[in-house]
């Protein structure tokens, strides 16, 4: 079982939380199409660390980013996810 340590809640089951995808892969309303299409279909997929969105959804439902190894799934990190406000 994984445990992460949600940093409104505390460790908590990975069971409690949904994996939604990877930060290189969220595409913005702005973004033009071509890139927009890279980040979806064209993304490298890295065997290190990589950093992973999540939603805390039986807790705080809070979206956190969590950096974890693809590998070994340790997970180095767990912040609060802030999104990028549009210019």
């Amino acid at each position: 079982m994984m445990l992460i340590h949600c940093p409104h809640c505390g460790p908590r089951a990975q069971i409690e939380f949904s994996y939604e995808r990877t930060l290189d892969s969220i595409v913005t309303l702005d973004m033009p199409a071509n890139e927009a299409v890279a980040r979806l279909y064209a993304r490298t997929n890295p065997r290190g660390l990589d950093d992973e969105l999540w939603r805390h959804g039986l807790g705080c439902r809070q979206w956190l980013v969590l950096r974890r190894h693809r590998q070994t799934h340790e997970i180095v990190s767990v912040t609060d996810y802030v999104p990028a406000v549009p210019r």
